[in-house]
C-alpha cells in the first residue's frame, strides 16, 4: 500500500510505502537545488529508527552537492539507529557514488521494491 504525503518543493516529492519514507528526487540535484531538497532531507530523517530510502530514478544530473546530500543523511539515519537505501540504477551517477567512497557505505539497490526489502520491509 502506497500512502501518499503532500508533495514538497521540487526537485523532491515525500510519500510513506510499506512503513519506509521515501524521498524521490527528480532532474538535476547540483548547488542550486540542493538547498531546495535540505529542508525535506532533515524532515525524513530526524525520526528515531527512521526507515529511509532516497530514490535517485528520475535524477538526471547529480553532482558533489548530491553527495552532501547522501553523506548527510547517512549520518542522521545512524545516529538515530534507523536505516537509509538509496535507489540508483544510473551509470554516471553510480560511477560518482563509487568514486567518491560514498557508494562503499551506502546500501544502494537498483528499484524501490529492493530497497524496501533492503531496509526491513
Amino acid at each position: 500500500m502506497v500512502t501518499v504525503l503532500p508533495d514538497f518543493a521540487p526537485p523532491s516529492r515525500v510519500y510513506r510505502m510499506h512503513g519506509h519514507t521515501v524521498l524521490a528526487l527528480c532532474g538535476e540535484i547540483d548547488i542550486a537545488t540542493a538547498v531546495e531538497v535540505v529542508p525535506y532531507l532533515e524532515a525524513v530523517t530526524a525520526p528515531y529508527e527512521a526507515h529511509v530510502v532516497i530514490d535517485l530514478t528520475a535524477v538526471t544530473f547529480f553532482d558533489c552537492s548530491g553527495l552532501r546530500l547522501l553523506s548527510s543523511a547517512r549520518r542522521r539515519v545512524a545516529a538515530r539507529h534507523g536505516s537509509l537505501t538509496v535507489v540508483c540504477a544510473h551509470a554516471f551517477t553510480l560511477r560518482i557514488l563509487a568514486l567518491s567512497g560514498l557508494g562503499a557505505v551506502l546500501h544502494v539497490v537498483p528499484t524501490l521494491e529492493e530497497a524496501v526489502l533492503v531496509a526491513g520491509g
